[in-house]
């Protein structure tokens, strides 16, 4: 991704480029760690009473599920239809409803006009081109209540084969947040919690004040 062929070529993917045809790999990619163990630097700031949660990009469902379980209403939305029937699957224990949808626009869920306490978006965000994301995040404003949150985390490193992201900072992320009315209250980073040589997470954590 150092010229401009391998910077079109990433904008001509679909965000979702490469995760149907993985998906049962991912998803036990996924299912290998813990919700806790991957959102250990926020977890003090997710609701601790029954709350309305939107997990964007939920994947195989594994924080979907832990929320699920911790009493929340969870709308776990996935673009990827084979990681929506496995998700399914392996939480069919767990209340979840799933949704077809996906940023920038999510036109199903801001059709239903319902607003979150907490919208969380796990490795999501780098998929998106710069004019996405400014367009994601006036989606995802729109679907918070007063005083919600969003937490968010960003992938840094090597892109895997046949995948598109983009490089996204933390600074750019706070600035577009900042711009649509959200105040950054947490930032930290960490190691990748699989181990993958190069990788590094950024979490943001952003409130909208009324």
């Amino acid at each position: 991704m150092n010229n401009e062929t391998d910077i079109s070529r990433l904008h001509a993917m679909p965000s979702t480029s490469g995760y149907g045809m993985s998906a049962q790999a991912l998803a036990e990619q996924y299912e290998s760690v813990t919700f806790i163990e991957v959102h250990r630097e926020v977890l003090h700031l997710f609701p601790t009473q029954p709350s309305t949660v939107l997990d964007i990009g939920a994947g195989s469902g594994r924080d979907a599920a832990a929320l699920a379980a911790r009493g929340h209403r969870v709308i776990a939305a996935e673009p990827t239809a084979e990681l929506r029937t496995l998700g399914r699957r392996l939480h069919a224990d767990r209340d979840i409803e799933w949704v077809d949808d996906a940023l920038p626009r999510l036109p199903r869920l801001t059709a239903l006009e319902q607003r979150f306490d907490l919208i969380l978006l796990t490795a999501v965000w780098m998929h998106l081109d710069a004019r996405q994301r400014t367009s994601a995040m006036g989606s995802l404003v729109s679907l918070l209540k007063n005083e919600a949150r969003v937490v968010l985390s960003l992938r840094h490193g090597p892109v895997p084969a046949g995948r598109r992201m983009f490089p996204v900072s933390a600074a750019e992320t706070i600035s577009l947040a900042d711009s649509h009315g959200l105040d950054v209250v947490h930032e930290a980073e960490r190691e990748d919690p699989h181990g993958r040589p190069g990788v590094a997470w950024t979490y943001l954590v952003f409130q909208l004040n009324a």
